[in-house]
């Protein structure tokens, strides 16, 4: 087991890109709409897939994990961690690296998609709204809503999300057809 790196902020990543290895750990879609360059995408729920490449990854050199916002990139340097795989998080992820004027890699195929704690928040709040409103006309429909509250705060107790994970599947958040597999991505890593 290893301990994860001191958090990275956008500024001290920056100067820090040419030595060391950056994870993007957000969705193919998410990647696909504009990454910090140099990146390589392993979405979060492949991870488990990508730890022998990133061990050797680190025997090279010092690996950074970056997401949307920190909160995913987080997660994924607590279990990279407990494989025995040191990584440091960067502090708001590719949104601040955006917010403060640095360029993002856009692949020509790349299209716009949300992050997917945007994602989440449209997802739940819809369904909490189609609940209360069906309700109206079906007795006990309030009880979606209420399955959806008790699931967000399962989600913020136990720091996971169940609907990040199946919203991940959705067609737009896939690996654009001509984008890398994971599979060669995680060769290019190991080389």
């Amino acid at each position: 087991m290893a301990t994860p790196a001191a958090p990275l902020s956008v500024e001290e990543l920056r100067p820090r890109l040419p030595e060391l290895t950056l994870i993007d750990v957000r969705t193919p879609g998410e990647y696909a709409s504009g990454h910090i360059p140099g990146a390589h995408n392993v979405p979060l729920d492949q991870l488990d897939r990508a730890v022998p490449a990133l061990r050797s990854v680190t025997a090279r050199g010092p690996l950074a994990v970056v997401c949307a916002g920190g909160n995913r990139s987080a997660t994924a340097c607590d279990l990279l961690a407990d494989a025995g795989v040191t990584a440091a998080s960067v502090t708001g992820g590719t949104s601040a690296w955006a917010a403060v004027g640095h360029p993002l890699e856009r692949p020509a195929e790349g299209r716009a998609v949300w992050p997917m704690e945007r994602q989440v928040r449209l997802a739940a709040g819809s369904i909490v709204l189609a609940g209360v409103l069906a309700d109206r006309v079906l007795p006990g429909a309030k009880y979606l809503s209420a399955a959806i509250g008790a699931g967000l705060v399962f989600s913020a107790v136990t720091d996971t999300c169940g609907m990040a994970k199946a919203l991940a599947k959705l067609p737009h958040n896939r690996r654009p057809a001509a984008a890398p597999s994971l599979t060669a991505t995680l060769h290019s890593l190991e080389n």
